[in-house]
């Protein structure tokens, strides 16, 4: 028995996510692909179908021999590629003597093929074949109208089922609500026979009218083609009755003490306990209680900083007086022994002129 390995790093598992059901599911894909062999007319069809869903769409240059889309067994490429892209639905085109300019479009379900129509192309005009403003060109990611005229859209089974297809081929993604701003294009389907359509894409242009309400044109801008079902293959009753199913709307929240009101709108009761103010404790880790011990913090340290320096400069005067004090008592000493010696000095030169004076009256 083979055993699955879940996936470990991270980016692989939120690849894995985006890639698995959802409520809300995001815009639909499209793989635009070709056989081993295609005409150019072919070609311009696939290249100018990529062009219209270039937002959210991949396309495959590269020949593809092993796809056939009705044959048993030649969807298993299709199906490989629609699961590598992530795409659910695609456009496969191929060219034979059989079947020439054959274009195919399918949707998948779970990236297995769910339904299948065949198409073949006739009296194609390319979007360079038109000559046109290019100010009132569709946008990428505009929103489309879509206009699909005759009864045969109601009654034949295969232009029921190619109304299915190309809404969820063209629509793009699904809005709850849009600006009419980017409305901007018109796809046209007429149907000619039970079997045969004519389909256009147009760009809307609004013009003045007088009025308040615009008068709007249509510009075509290409392309434009013929549509022939050839062959087309709807889904089982149990794979249709599998895919439609939605999942249950998540219930919101009762609301309590809420009224809504015509005029005043949303009205709402606020219950609100009596409040003790007197015995309300404060938080001891309170902001404001944090600011006053900083800023106590911050005076203490500014008048121990004062202090110290008052501190520092009395000791530096006592010193100075201090020195002082001792200079002038060393000056003092000083004078004093010199005076001492002066005055034995004196006196004893005193007794001397005495002796001399005696000796000479003698």
């Amino acid at each position: 028995m083979m055993r699955i390995k879940t996936p470990k790093p991270g980016r692989i598992r939120r690849e894995l996510d985006k890639r698995a059901p959802k409520l809300v599911e995001t815009g639909k894909k499209t793989l635009v692909l070709h056989g081993t062999k295609t005409s150019s007319v072919l070609n311009s069809v696939l290249t100018e179908i990529y062009h219209l869903k270039k937002d959210n769409a991949v396309k495959f240059s590269r020949k593809n021999d092993n796809i056939r889309p009705f044959e048993s067994g030649g969807e298993t490429s299709l199906e490989f590629f629609s699961l590598k892209t992530d795409c659910s639905l695609f456009v496969y085109g191929s060219h034979s003597k059989k079947r020439p300019n054959n274009l195919v479009l399918g949707r998948t379900y779970d990236h297995h093929i769910y339904d299948l129509v065949e198409l073949g192309i006739e009296n194609f005009k390319s979007m360079d074949s038109f000559s046109y403003d290019k100010k009132i060109a569709p946008r990428v990611g505009s929103k489309p109208f879509f206009a699909f005229i005759g009864e045969a859209f109601e009654s034949s089974d295969e232009l029921k089922h190619l109304k299915e297809v190309l809404l969820d081929l063209f629509r793009g993604e699904v809005v709850t609500n849009f600006n009419l701003a980017g409305v901007d294009r018109v796809y046209i389907c007429l149907a000619l026979s039970p079997n045969r359509i004519f389909f256009s894409h147009c760009a809307l242009c609004l013009k003045k009218s007088g009025t308040s309400v615009p008068r709007m044109e249509l510009v075509e801008v290409g392309p434009s083609m013929d549509m022939v079902v050839r062959r087309h293959r709807n889904p089982d009753d149990s794979l249709r009755k599998e895919a439609m199913k939605t999942a249950p709307q998540l219930s919101k929240k009762k609301e309590k003490n809420v009224v809504k009101d015509a005029i005043q709108g949303k009205i709402g009761k606020v219950y609100i306990p009596e409040q003790k103010v007197g015995s309300v404790p404060f938080a001891n880790k309170s902001k404001g209680v944090k600011r006053e011990r900083r800023e106590a913090k911050t005076r203490a340290i500014k008048s121990f900083v004062n202090i110290a320096h008052f501190i520092s400069l009395k000791q530096t005067k006592e010193n100075k007086i201090k020195k002082i004090t001792e200079n002038s008592s060393k000056e003092l000493e000083k004078k004093s022994i010199e005076k001492k010696h002066y005055h034995s000095y004196s006196t004893v030169r005193i007794e001397n002129r005495d002796e001399e004076s005696e000796q000479k009256g003698r």
